[in-house]
């Protein structure tokens, strides 16, 4: 039993016998009307509760179920990855492609196959069994991107974008 389930039994307690204590004490009292009952019952229930909470550092009207495991984990970090159609095996001056995202621990190496287990269990699903996808790019434009965050992908382009090659090489201006 926990701390907080203690100190819960703990005020519950202390709240049954003030309310104990609050109706033998009116019921000795043969004066006493329904309105100076309710009173007493709220001022004990009151002191009780007080008495109860004094030595806890939670306040009265505060939820003592909380706890601190409710914080979020840390964000994952990722990677971009482009990943470029190039059927031909050749690579030319217009390229297309779509830009994922995985998390960044992962190897780069299993983006392939993570993609297309994630298309194979689309397609095995009662929406792919109706509307199969068949490439890697009809996959990308109308698969939910649900189906692709259970392989850790997070797909940032649903349509494919033009992917531009460069040398690395800063040109030298001439100077005039």
């Amino acid at each position: 039993m926990s701390t907080q389930q203690i100190e819960i039994t703990q005020i519950e307690d202390a709240i049954d016998r003030a309310l104990e204590e609050a109706i033998v004490d009116l019921v000795i009292e043969d004066t006493s009307t329904a309105a100076s009952i309710k009173k007493s019952i709220f001022e004990k229930l009151r002191a009780a509760i007080e008495e109860a909470t004094e030595d806890d550092e939670v306040p009265v009207g505060e939820d003592i179920t909380e706890t601190e495991t409710d914080e979020k984990p840390p964000k994952q970090k990722k990677q971009y990855i482009i990943v470029v159609s190039d059927p031909d095996k050749q690579i030319t001056q217009e390229l297309t492609g779509w830009v994922i995202q995985i998390p960044e621990e992962e190897s780069i190496l299993s983006v392939r196959d993570n993609i297309h287990k994630s298309l194979y269990d689309f397609n095995a699903s009662r929406r792919g069994r109706k509307l199969p996808v068949e490439t890697i790019g009809e996959g990308f434009e109308s698969v939910p991107g649900k189906a692709f965050k259970n392989y850790g992908i997070n797909v940032k382009t649903k349509t494919p974008v033009f992917v531009v090659t460069t040398d690395n090489i800063l040109p030298k201006v001439a100077k005039s």
